[in-house]
């Protein structure tokens, strides 16, 4: 039998930590002493080590359903999740490429106002294929810029807009992190018109997908060892 303490110890966590994934159902419920006290064992060990191996690249929404599926032995509904999740940042990681080939090959030049070519949010939304919620939210956050159409006060947005919405629709699935939260940030604050600036956060996004990839890596590894300690292997 393991202390609590020396688990949180292990993984650099808190112990309150443990409790509250063990009340959300990611861990089995472990037996207790006749004081009261939480008798974990290696497989809890196990299962805490996964957590905290797959969160950073997986997130904590999809962990811990995998981790649900995989006390119920449901070891293919596990798997379908891993596989959604791994085929998302894929899909994001080749519209990351996509955006530095925009950038590399399209002259960005500042256009006279006259020449000016505005987008609806439906046209745009129909381009990156996100929601118009979506777009509406990040210009409600900041993150970008409209104009109205003086005709219809309508939403409106120019091309350089364009390009900072395709930057964060690479990242919008991506896991919560401080290094996305300053990639969103340095996307709010560029200069679209600044090919040189748009070409190195079109780097650094994909840069930043691919250390989520390295951190899917490493959880599924984790996962692995779980499913081999409780005997779900083949």
């Amino acid at each position: 039998m393991i202390r609590p303490i020396d688990i949180a110890n292990q993984l650099n966590i808190s112990t309150s930590t443990l409790r509250n994934y063990e009340t959300k159902g990611l861990v089995p419920i472990p037996a207790r002493s006749s004081n009261g006290y939480r008798l974990y064992t290696e497989e809890h060990v196990t299962y805490f080590t996964c957590i905290q191996a797959m969160e950073p690249g997986f997130g904590m929404d999809a962990t811990s359903e995998i981790l649900r599926n995989i006390q119920c032995k449901e070891m293919d509904s596990a798997l379908r999740i891993v596989n959604e999740v791994q085929a998302n940042l894929h899909r994001d990681t080749l519209l990351a490429e996509s955006n530095i080939q925009i950038f590399e090959t399209e002259h960005l030049n500042i256009l006279d106002s006259h020449e000016m070519i505005w987008m609806t949010i439906g046209e745009v939304a129909e381009e990156t294929s996100l929601p118009r919620s979506t777009i509406r939210h990040w210009e409600k956050v900041g993150l970008i810029l409209s104009s109205r159409d003086p005709q219809n006060d309508y939403r409106r947005y120019n091309r350089s807009q364009l390009h900072k919405i395709m930057l964060l629709r690479t990242l919008r699935p991506a896991v919560y992190s401080l290094d996305l939260i300053g990639l969103k940030q340095a996307i709010a604050e560029m200069d679209p018109y600044d090919v040189e600036h748009a070409k190195r956060i079109a780097h650094q996004s994909l840069k930043f997908l691919y250390k989520v990839k390295q951190e899917q890596l490493r959880g599924v590894h984790n996962l692995y060892k779980l499913c081999r300690l409780l005997n779900l292997m083949d």
